[in-house]
């Protein structure tokens, strides 16, 4: 009897130490999550309602940030729509010309390996090495792009000189990183059966009717990501906008978006304070706009067995 009473008590010792090794090698973790993500999260809370240049200590104003970004800065609105207009363009053209060239390299073709390593590769290059070589090719001023537009007869456009062609230069340059999401879609086009298509294709579909009534469904979930991200990403967008505006958004605050307003109050006008509203404004936006695509995607994205989540 003594030799069964006391299986438990060393199940539970056992238990226990599993529970502290587990507990110490997820430490690091925790210790990063704390230090790095909710800290800042929680300062920059209590510094939004105070006012805080550095220098001095934080002063406790309340809500008068928030009443100064809706009232007393018109480069807050200026941002706003800037980033808003980014957002509603850069993000939808970036899913539908990262799908189309996944739906490319998921063909059965020579070489195709070497093809999709070439279409990842730019998202590895650093973002201002990047924007440097757009602004290069879009200079009004003998500009590759230019070149190639009057080749074929159309006229010499200003893009990061003129105010109307900035936002969609930089939304032209955000397609430079697409890279990622191809390969999201291509990873999600290799899980779709082809039992699937081939039945479609018995029933005489054609490559369209595939694409529209098998492929695109099934890649409802895949789709679902990219949004996501792609949303959360096109509201973030610095490091171009900085290079070609800096904080000033030239030209003439069209390229002034949402996080470089925020830098130039943090880093230039050293409004800690006023900076971290902006912030938590910007964190509060989109969460919102995020759980509302959730919350949209039961209406539209499918599983396999064709029913909608």
């Amino acid at each position: 009897m003594a030799v069964f009473a006391s299986r438990p008590q060393r199940t539970s010792v056992l238990q226990r130490r599993e529970a502290r090794a587990g507990y110490f090698f997820v430490l690091p973790w925790i210790l990063s999550l704390l230090i790095f993500t909710a800290y800042p999260v929680i300062a920059s809370l209590y510094l939004s309602l105070t006012d805080y240049n550095i220098v001095s200590s934080p002063r406790w104003i309340g809500m008068e940030n928030y009443r100064t970004l809706s009232s007393g800065d018109p480069s807050f609105w200026i941002s706003v729509w800037n980033s808003a207009y980014y957002a509603l363009i850069s993000v939808p053209v970036g899913l539908v010309v990262s799908l189309g060239l996944a739906l490319i390299l998921n063909l059965r073709a020579t070489g195709i390996g070497v093809y999709r390593t070439l279409f990842y590769l730019p998202s590895l290059a650093p973002p201002v090495a990047g924007t440097i070589i757009f602004v290069v090719m879009f200079n009004p001023q003998g500009g590759l792009i230019n070149q190639m537009l009057q080749l074929v007869g159309l006229p010499a456009l200003g893009w990061f000189a003129d105010p109307k062609w900035a936002k969609p230069g930089l939304i032209i340059l955000s397609l430079w990183g697409v890279g990622v999401g191809t390969l999201v879609f291509l990873a999600g086009l290799k899980e779709i059966p082809q039992s699937l298509l081939e039945a479609a294709a018995i029933d005489g579909a054609n490559a369209w009717q595939r694409l529209r009534h098998v492929t695109l469904p099934l890649l409802t979930p895949v789709t679902l990501f990219n949004l996501v991200m792609g949303v959360i990403g096109s509201f973030q967008v610095f490091t171009s906008a900085f290079v070609i505006g800096g904080t000033t958004g030239t030209p003439l605050e069209s390229t002034l978006m949402y996080m470089v307003l925020i830098y130039r109050n943090a880093f230039r006008y050293f409004k800690m304070g006023y900076a971290s509203a902006l912030s938590v404004l910007l964190f509060v936006t989109v969460l919102i706009v995020t759980l509302s695509i959730f919350r949209s995607a039961r209406l539209w994205v499918f599983q396999e067995d064709g029913e909608q989540d």
